[in-house]
């Protein structure tokens, strides 16, 4: 597989991670939301599966047993009342995951991409750490808002349509300065974009 292929596929497990989110943020569509969350997590784990770099299947499995045994341990013990938080915040790191994988990919990019291959790859990182960092945080949030860290009612800060046009002309501007970086020099706007997502 690709590596923009694989970048495709982090954004869609992203997208189902967020979609997984809005499900469980109610009795009625939580089924469906933990079917989003389930989809996505095996898009991202098949897709990192089939790489090019990964050719030890046996040590893949070998460290995917643990996190499986660990899933399964929690799941067991978690009441299935604190099942939809528990959830939300497995598909957060799903989230966690596509930001890593983003600046991993970037700070080490395939030397076969040039050209029109490469200013892609470069722009599906950018999105995918962008969407990566609003599902983790979200999922957060939503985790703590239904285990009762987090207040319930909504935050509302003054002029808050105006703070959120502002964020996001700031994310395009810095999606501009990032995609026409030299080198490494863009990782200073994508560390500002991932703070600004994370807000």
């Amino acid at each position: 597989m690709s590596n923009n292929l694989l970048t495709v596929a982090y954004i869609a497990a992203s997208i189902l991670f967020i979609l997984s989110l809005g499900g469980l943020s109610n009795q009625e569509t939580a089924k469906l939301g933990n079917l989003y969350g389930i989809a996505g997590m095996i898009l991202a784990v098949v897709a990192t599966a089939m790489t090019s770099q990964v050719t030890g299947y046996g040590v893949l499995i070998t460290s995917m047993l643990p996190a499986i045994l660990i899933g399964v341990l929690i799941a067991a013990r978690a009441a299935m009342t604190s099942m939809p938080q528990l959830v939300g915040l497995l598909n957060g790191f799903g989230g966690l995951a596509a930001v890593l994988v983003g600046y991993a990919s970037y700070l080490h990019p395939d030397p076969a991409l040039v050209g029109v291959e490469f200013t892609i790859h470069k722009l599906e990182v950018f999105i995918g750490v962008f969407i990566g960092t609003i599902t983790f945080i979200g999922s957060l949030i939503a985790c703590g808002k239904l285990q009762g860290i987090v207040p319930s009612k909504a935050v509302l800060i003054p002029a808050r349509h105006g703070v959120n046009i502002a964020m996001l002309l700031a994310v395009i501007s810095l999606g501009y300065v990032y995609m026409t970086a030299i080198e490494l020099s863009g990782l200073i706007p994508l560390g500002i974009m991932t703070a600004i997502a994370a807000i």
